[in-house]
């Protein structure tokens, strides 16, 4: 599962469809071509109804008889109850855990979730699916852990979801620090005002999720009791980390932190488009990647 629906308020254009590899690749190219060669066989494209033709035109001739394809719309109202009152200021969904809601309908299987504009490696893939097919169950979901230094950006503050481990590497809480950034060689994060310095060894959640179906009812429960608190607030975001706390602190299951050697890397601001274009380059020459991600099929 994609997180395509987000608008890139702080990259200023559609970043999930921009190209950043030899032949215009977009980073979900090369996450789908990681998911294949790991062995998953279906993606599913969470996006905004109103980008559906533009992105169709630029992925489905890539992966026609790759992969199989669905595509799901986040809308605004969507899983809204009719007892919430939403403020009329606001104007985009509810957020990542309300993205992954909103394919309920669409995924009957154990599940990833990641994000469209992240790049997250061929060893994230594989130890995704491994998870997946043997350890995942309605009482153990899995977070692909990476280290908070490696996920920043020079060029600005950026959200991460900072987790706290137990000795056995199960979470034990997730912290979403909306505003996380470098500050010399040290790590600080800002929250209601005041800034705090933060451990750049912790690990982190980069959206990279693995679930079974039952989350989507307790995400269903959840945001109607979260729509009906903060409904009036036009910027108030459904994450997914809330899911998860929630799902840790009410003794429902545990959440394993499966760590990773990949490298992650992104896009949130304009200036990191050169970064991005110059690791894939790297690992393009180095033989992780063909020059060609999809040939033309005979």
């Amino acid at each position: 599962m994609i997180l395509a629906a987000g608008m890139a308020s702080r990259y200023g254009k559609m970043k999930q469809i921009e190209g950043f590899g030899p032949n215009k690749e977009t980073i979900m190219d090369y996450s789908i071509y990681d998911a294949i060669r790991a062995g998953f066989e279906k993606v599913v494209f969470i996006i905004r109804e109103e980008f559906e033709e533009t992105f169709k035109s630029i992925m489905e001739p890539k992966l026609a008889g790759r992969i199989k394809t669905a595509y799901v719309f986040q809308h605004l109202t969507d899983f809204v109850p009719a007892d919430a009152t939403v403020s009329a200021e606001r104007s985009k969904p509810w957020g990542t855990a309300h993205a992954v809601l909103c394919a309920k309908d669409e995924v009957k299987e154990n599940f990833v979730v990641i994000n469209a504009d992240d790049f997250y490696g061929e060893d994230g893939f594989k130890s995704a699916y491994q998870f997946c097919t043997t350890d995942c169950a309605d009482n153990n979901f899995g977070i692909i852990g990476y280290t908070l230094s490696k996920t920043l950006s020079r060029n600005g503050s950026v959200s991460r979801g900072v987790c706290k481990a137990d000795a056995r590497g199960k979470l034990v809480s997730i912290a979403e620090r909306t505003k996380i950034y470098w500050k010399g060689e040290q790590v600080f994060y800002e929250e209601n005002g005041q800034e705090f310095e933060e451990d750049p060894a912790s690990p982190v959640s980069m959206n990279f999720w693995c679930f079974t179906p039952a989350v989507f009812q307790l995400s269903e429960a959840l945001f109607a009791d979260f729509v009906r608190q903060r409904g009036t607030e036009p910027k108030a975001e459904f994450f997914i980390p809330i899911v998860a706390d929630h799902f840790i602190q009410q003794g429902l299951g545990s959440i394993q932190i499966v760590p990773t050697e990949a490298e992650w890397f992104g896009v949130t601001y304009p200036e990191d488009a050169p970064t991005v274009e110059a690791s894939i380059s790297a690992l393009v020459n180095a033989g992780a990647y063909p020059p060609a991600l999809w040939p033309a099929q005979s």
